[in-house]
């Protein structure tokens, strides 16, 4: 056996029922090996895979196929705005800014990949020209929320030696928080230039997009005697993709068409727990 078939159900749906186990015998599949009874499970071998897919489309639940070698890893690397958080905090800014259709319009853009992230980042954040830095704190304690199974994510990973780095293409001051929030080893992310209190409408250099994410996961495997290969990542922008590839095991959460394309594993209907039971934890080893 070099591989299983992971299906993974909406959280609290108990979407894998009898009827789901009865498409996996009749399509000859085994018994499923439950990780979560209802809600996930994994099939040995699986071959029959593109009928199985159509079958479940009607069911809240995710598929993919995973090897089983190097299957648990020993490194997160996790994209912050719309994967570890629910909002993209450049849009929170811009509306705070009273720009904030104009800079929802170029994020959607950059993260379809119609743009490239470097302009299209040094264009929104001159539209924050002369917003006080203040704003930023007032955001973190009143509009950003949390991803549902961030902090499960990390505490299992590290409860089994695990590195978690988040590194994003958004802003320090907010990585920090969520980083110290959910738990995360360390953070990385792009400078917003701050003077006299008042933004000043330019970033830092050098910008962190998207092959400074593949650079940053390659560089801290190295620092912890790892391989690429050893790692997981998540993410769901364009600028996420290269790093996805890069990675032991890429996963595209809740992601933008032109990602899920590009992606081999994708999570639509899961919440971020869906990364523990691809790497075949069950929901009894997970931790809080």
């Amino acid at each position: 056996m070099d591989s299983v078939l992971v299906l993974i159900a909406a959280p609290g749906s108990r979407a894998i029922g009898s009827p789901v186990v009865e498409l996996l015998r009749d399509l000859g599949g085994d018994a499923p090996h439950w990780l979560a009874e209802g809600e996930a499970c994994e099939v040995p071998d699986f071959e029959r895979l593109a009928e199985f897919m159509v079958d479940i489309r009607q069911f809240p639940i995710d598929a993919a196929v995973v090897s089983i070698h190097n299957r648990r890893k020993r490194l997160l690397i996790a994209d912050m705005d719309s994967t570890m958080i629910e909002q993209e905090c450049i849009d929170e800014l811009g509306v705070a800014a009273g720009v904030g259709e104009r800079i929802k319009e170029i994020t959607l853009r950059a993260m379809r990949g119609e743009l490239g992230f470097e302009g299209a980042l040094t264009e929104r954040v001159r539209l924050l020209k002369g917003l006080d830095a203040g704003i930023i704190k007032r955001l973190l304690r009143e509009r950003i929320t949390y991803m549902p199974g961030g902090r499960t994510l990390i505490a299992t990973m590290k409860a089994h030696g695990a590195h978690t780095a988040l590194v994003s293409g958004g802003f320090t001051p907010f990585t920090a928080h969520v980083a110290a929030h959910l738990g995360f080893d360390e953070n990385q992310a792009n400078e917003l230039v701050i003077a006299d209190g008042l933004l000043t409408g330019e970033v830092g250099h050098p910008i962190l997009g998207q092959q400074a994410k593949v650079e940053a996961l390659r560089r801290i495997a190295a620092r912890l005697g790892l391989d690429p290969a050893d790692a997981i990542a998540v993410g769901d922008g364009a600028n996420d993709l290269a790093m996805l590839a890069e990675a032991g095991m890429g996963v595209a959460l809740h992601a933008k068409p032109h990602v899920q394309e590009g992606s081999l594993i994708r999570v639509n209907h899961g919440d971020l727990t869906a990364l523990l039971y691809l790497q075949g934890y069950a929901r009894t080893q997970f931790r809080t």
